[in-house]
């Protein structure tokens, strides 16, 4: 008897162990799959009984007993480097803690992308942004029933459980008491495969995947199709950029953008074509993602040149070119103001997030990473012979790679501009400060204002210098720059006759705080549409200039000509961005503050033309307010304690700011 439990023991310890039978071809983890019979895998439908011998990075093999594998893909099932899918016996940790435990993972061959990691990158990508649920994956290399096949992907299969799309699993079965609004799993997908329908209004096809198709049944199916008319139908109707009754309050709208941003920036022809999106118990919202498919994104699609008459998508949307299915959802979304306007604000978010920054570095440590496994999988398939739909053949790996960051960093520029010019054109609002330190930043050098001793100058704008950062105080209808490092007040000294014209060139410089001497008190005026602004002095009525437009350290700024150039030239124009909060003592060693009424309220009476603030602390309304056109142009300004009359003014919207308690309140109205 203990020799037989010796036995079994060894036997159980099998399960893994270091075999040289197994080892790996290259700094990745291999994964011998060693098929039943040694049957060769015919079929995207029909299973066959295989073992696995895993071999991870420490050089430890677990082996795998009663796996099923079979074909997956559509257009990829046909190349010879061809994908899979893997059916465990029991849920696997297969990649490992923190993530899915499940039977079910993918063997993604990437046979149609030259650098193998489009899909990785643009699985990244998500995971920059706000998007929940992003495709896990590794890099191996595969050995079937002997043969070498090539540098592989494990990554997760699109499903609904733990570390995937991880929303409400339905009862199963239902009861009577089963709650059928959620989750569910859906793609728009071109291949109308599956459990699909086609929409009502935009004739988009959907497939339903969880339930999945052996266990929804016809009340879940009424309710999620029901559920996509009634969005379709907002979406498609004359109210549907409502805030209220449109698309937005039945759309996750921080998914949707990041979706179609990542739809844009990997310039996916298929991005529309293949859209998954999922929908929550007991909330009314569609969600989008999670991103799949990415192997002919990038520029990597020949198509464009045959069908679409383009030599690149680098200019291109894929709003204008890429294939039907979610594009006419987009495009409709794009007649909405808001939606033009969300989109442009969320990319240029992300850009100065460093998004561009953030997928060349995972190009980078991904091609390092693979840089020995590439040299055994184009021995085997090839460098540069066409798979599929590729656009451009090279003949080393590292030229692909180069080709991808390249086209990464020209498309981003582009979008940028491009997103620019389709949201609209709005005036930069009148300035209103708030409790921040700000930067206040040259357009054309795109440097900062400093204080260099007592010198203005010019550096490169580093967050964390604070003698960059800049206090702005409002003091009767103008503004007071106090500086955080010295808390000095920036000035300007020209002498003698002044004028908008007369004794220009003087450098600005920083001197003790004054709300009384004009040389400290600046006008912020708006300039275009672009959020610039004029930094105007009230005594000598010049413009802040960037000495010669030069783009080096230290370079003076002046005061200067005030005349007709002022909103085109950039040595003039600065924009205004919020670093930091201001600290609650920072002006205790200048001054106190004004005390904020306790209960305060402005009011317009339309019978006498009048504004007016009421307050149950009327002592303490002893601070003035500023009144503006729409347009930014500054109408007059009275106190607080005071009446303004309207009387004169064109009937329209107004705009009234003020300042007190260190913050800055603004109010629309209507005349």
């Amino acid at each position: 008897m203990k020799k037989l439990f010796t036995i079994l023991i060894l036997l159980c310890l099998t399960a893994t162990t270091t075999n040289a039978e197994w080892e790996r071809k290259t700094n990745l983890p291999a994964i011998y799959i060693t098929t039943q019979y040694g049957q060769s895998i015919s079929s995207k439908t029909e299973y066959i009984y295989c073992t696995i011998h895993y071999t991870d990075e420490e050089d430890v093999t677990t082996q795998y007993d009663e796996v099923k594998i079979r074909g997956r893909g559509n257009s990829t099932w046909n190349m010879p480097k061809k994908p899979y899918r893997i059916k465990f016996a029991e849920k696997e940790k297969f990649l490992g803690k923190g993530y899915a435990k499940t039977k079910n993972w993918t063997l993604i061959a990437n046979a149609a992308d030259k650098t193998m990691m489009r899909n990785a990158v643009t699985f990244s990508m998500g995971e920059f942004t706000s998007l929940k649920f992003n495709p896990a994956y590794k890099f191996v290399d595969l050995i079937l029933n002997g043969e070498y096949q090539g540098t592989y992907m494990i990554s997760d299969h699109i499903d609904v459980r733990p570390h995937r799309v991880n929303i409400t699993e339905q009862d199963l079965p239902l009861t009577e008491e089963s709650n059928i609004t959620g989750g569910y799993l859906m793609e728009v997908d071109g291949f109308k495969e599956g459990n699909c329908f086609t929409t009502d209004f935009y004739s988009a096809p959907i497939r339903i995947h969880y339930p999945d198709d052996e266990d929804i049944v016809e009340s879940q199916n009424n309710y999620i199709r029901q559920y996509i008319y009634q969005w379709e139908k907002v979406l498609h109707s004359n109210t549907f950029a409502n805030v209220t009754g449109g698309y937005r309050s039945l759309t996750d709208t921080m998914s949707l953008a990041d979706w179609y941003i990542c739809t844009e920036v990997s310039a996916n022809i298929d991005g529309f074509y293949s859209t998954y999106c999922y929908k929550e118990q007991d909330d009314q919202h569609l969600y989008f993602g999670p991103l799949w498919d990415y192997d002919i994104a990038y520029n990597n699609d020949y198509r464009v040149r045959s069908e679409k008459g383009l030599n690149s998508t680098v200019n291109s949307l894929m709003s204008d070119i890429a294939y039907s299915g979610s594009k006419n959802w987009v495009n409709r979304m794009w007649e909405d103001p808001w939606f033009q306007r969300f989109i442009y604000k969320r990319y240029t978010d992300l850009l100065d997030l460093g998004l561009v920054e953030h997928m060349h570095n995972t190009i980078d440590s991904l091609s390092t990473l693979l840089q020995a496994s590439q040299v055994l999988n184009y021995e085997k398939w090839g460098i540069s012979k066409r798979v599929y739909h590729e656009m451009i053949l090279y003949s080393s790996y590292d030229q692909y790679v180069a080709d991808l960051k390249n086209f990464i960093t020209d498309h981003c520029a582009w979008l940028k501009e491009t997103f620019a010019n389709k949201k609209p054109v709005e005036p930069t609002p009148p300035f209103a400060p708030g409790n921040y330190f700000y930067h206040i930043i040259n357009k054309g050098s795109g440097k900062a204002l400093e204080v260099q001793g007592t010198n203005v100058v010019q550096y490169d704008n580093i967050r964390e210098r604070t003698t960059e950062d800049w206090y702005i105080r409002p003091v009767n209808g103008y503004f007071q720059l106090i500086n955080h490092e010295n808390e000095l007040a920036l000035n300007d000294p020209t002498e003698g006759e002044v004028g908008p014209s007369t004794n220009v060139g003087t450098q600005l410089n920083v001197v003790e705080p004054n709300e009384d001497d004009a040389r400290q008190l600046w006008n912020l005026v708006a300039q275009g549409s672009d959020g610039y602004y004029n930094l105007e002095n009230v005594y000598s009525e010049h413009i802040a200039n960037l000495q010669g437009g030069s783009s080096n350290n230290n370079t003076a700024i002046l005061s200067y000509t005030s005349d007709s150039r002022n909103g085109q030239s950039n040595n003039r124009l600065w924009y205004i961005a919020a670093t930091n909060v201001l600290p609650e003592d920072f002006f205790t060693s200048i001054e106190k503050l004004e005390p904020e009424p306790e209960e305060y309220a402005l009011a317009y009476n339309p019978v006498t033309q009048t504004l007016h603030f009421g307050s149950a602390t009327p002592e303490k309304l002893t601070f003035s307010a500023n009144v503006f056109t729409v347009n930014g142009m500054r109408v007059g300004s009275f106190k607080a304690n005071e009446t303004f009359s309207m009387s004169s003014q064109a009937a329209g919207v107004y705009v009234v700011t003020w300042s007190v308690g260190g913050r800055t309140r603004s109010v629309k109205f209507m005349k």
